[in-house]
């Protein structure tokens, strides 16, 4: 099969939108998509005209709401969009509509001859919004009336599983187009690995307007060439990437595919989200992927299926690295020594030994950080808002601990040399600090503190923006995240990263 092709969906409200978006991001993409259910009612009559404009081949799509599209209307109304848009066909084909998109159920003799007469493929579309669609092949096979055709099919996965199983179907899918895609958050890895399913495309949005298609789980062309290289993905391309949930925001995969890009590696870093680790890895056993990262929420939960850990693994209590050999998990952690380097950059001259140090959070990334803390010599206290997790982590180390709450407020000026922010919150929160948004918002700096927050998204978290006001020097977890990647990178390739 070729390698698929990246169709971008045009979502503006005008004609000459689209074409704007077109030409800013031509050089990235091989084909558009013209969703017409999302032009405003009057362009929609002038659909007709866009082929012309562009120099790309264009589908040609009314998306209905049910199948989660704009388009209200009824079906006499829709099918009079499709006979316009379609009408008139242009001796020189490139003007014409490469391709029209019709739902399995959409069955118009005059309008599929007519689209067959001119040239117009058609892309025979199923969508299920709210439940996964199991027997692909078979589904694909009955839609595909003519091998002028190209079956579609597009699900919400409820799991990985669902996912890996679109990976299997598509891996055997080779004697003939189609277009396979699973959406949503979980359905992510299906985009980038369209050609692991002989995908004939794969889906993108332009930046400007992908909020209209975020919740189906559409990326932006350029991240999906500069950061993934979607063009260089093919069969043989080894698979690494990320467990966790949400998993809005990471850096992760930027960080490793430069990485891979730089030393000329065949393989891809992507996320792979879902709410339960051990769905992430049967994924990844079926889907082949050699290596992964585990952040958030999955550090600790991991351990139960891990079969090989690390001394420092075992001693932490937590997970951050999963390498695949031999059929077997192997578990290490790369918070401690990303920690590590990053605080001794922060710190600079200042040695924390016999410093009294507060951290904040007892879940998996404090078990690191905290071993690191014994190791450098500070007087510890852990606070967390529940007690019992920070009197387990704080008694395995002979440290202080104590409840989070505006109670605690003294106990955090008595630690305060260092202050360690080791929770998600505040992660992905840009406004002012809130009792929502920064872990310790009771708590009043004096300006000699030193905050380091493992947060990188944002860059300045609520706590550190009120840290840096009060006079306080301030970090966040960007150089702990790109240090542990760094050793993540050797334990996945053998190659140092640097």
């Amino acid at each position: 099969m070729n390698q698929p092709l990246v169709c971008m969906t045009l979502t503006g409200k005008t004609l000459e939108e689209n074409l704007k978006l077109v030409k800013k991001y031509e050089k990235y993409i091989d084909l558009v998509e013209l969703r017409v259910d999302h032009l405003n009612e009057d362009e929609q009559l002038y659909a007709r005209r866009f082929p012309a404009m562009i120099y790309q081949p264009c589908i040609l799509t009314i998306r209905r709401d049910i199948d989660g599209g704009q388009f209200t209307g009824g079906d006499f109304a829709r099918t009079n969009l499709f006979a316009r848009a379609l009408a008139f066909a242009n001796p020189d084909k490139s003007k014409n509509f490469a391709f029209v998109d019709f739902e399995e159920d959409f069955h118009i003799p005059s309008i599929q001859d007519a689209a067959m007469a001119f040239g117009v493929r058609i892309i025979r579309s199923c969508h299920s919004m709210k439940e996964p669609i199991l027997n692909i092949r078979e589904r694909c096979d009955i839609m595909r009336k003519t091998g002028y055709e190209i079956p579609k099919i597009a699900f919400m996965p409820h799991s990985l599983s669902d996912v890996l199983n679109l990976l299997k179907e598509g891996e055997a899918m080779t004697q003939y187009e189609h277009i396979l895609c699973a959406m949503g958050p979980e359905g992510f890895p299906s985009r980038v690995l369209a050609s692991r399913t002989n995908s004939f495309l794969t889906y993108v949005s332009p930046e400007e307007v992908i909020e209209n298609t975020k919740a189906i789980g559409h990326i932006d062309p350029v991240t999906i060439n500069e950061m993934y290289h979607f063009k260089s993905i093919n069969q043989e391309t080894a698979l690494y990437g990320i467990a966790g949930w949400p998993l809005l925001k990471t850096s992760s995969p930027a960080i490793h595919n430069k990485g891979y890009e730089e030393k000329k590696i065949n393989a891809v870093y992507i996320p792979y989200r879902s709410q339960l680790i051990s769905d992430t890895l049967t994924f990844c056993e079926g889907a082949g992927v050699k290596g992964l990262s585990v952040t958030i929420p999955h550090k600790e939960s991991v351990m139960y299926y891990i079969n090989e850990q690390s001394p420092e693994v075992a001693q932490i209590g937590a997970c951050n690295t999963l390498v695949r050999k031999n059929n077997k998990w192997l578990g290490y952690n790369t918070d401690a020594p990303g920690f590590r380097r990053a605080l001794e950059e922060f710190l600079g001259p200042v040695k924390i030994k016999h410093k009294k140090v507060a951290v904040i959070g007892a879940g998996g990334a404090a078990k690191a950080i905290v071993y690191v803390l014994k190791q450098m010599g500070a007087r510890v206290c852990i606070f967390n808002r529940t007690v019992e997790a920070a009197m387990q982590l704080a008694d395995k180390y002979g440290f202080n601990y104590c409840q989070l709450d505006a109670h605690c407020a003294a106990k955090l000026d008595e630690y305060s040399n260092l202050i360690v922010q080791t929770t998600s919150v505040g992660m992905n929160s840009e406004g002012p600090s809130n009792a929502e948004n920064d872990p310790i918002y009771f708590y009043d700096f004096r300006g000699n503190e030193l905050l380091f927050d493992i947060i990188y998204e944002p860059s300045t978290t609520p706590v550190m923006r009120r840290a840096e006001l009060s006079g306080c020097r301030v970090c966040n977890g960007y150089k702990m995240l790109e240090y542990q990647a760094y050793e993540q990178f050797k334990l996945f390739t053998g190659r140092s990263y640097e």
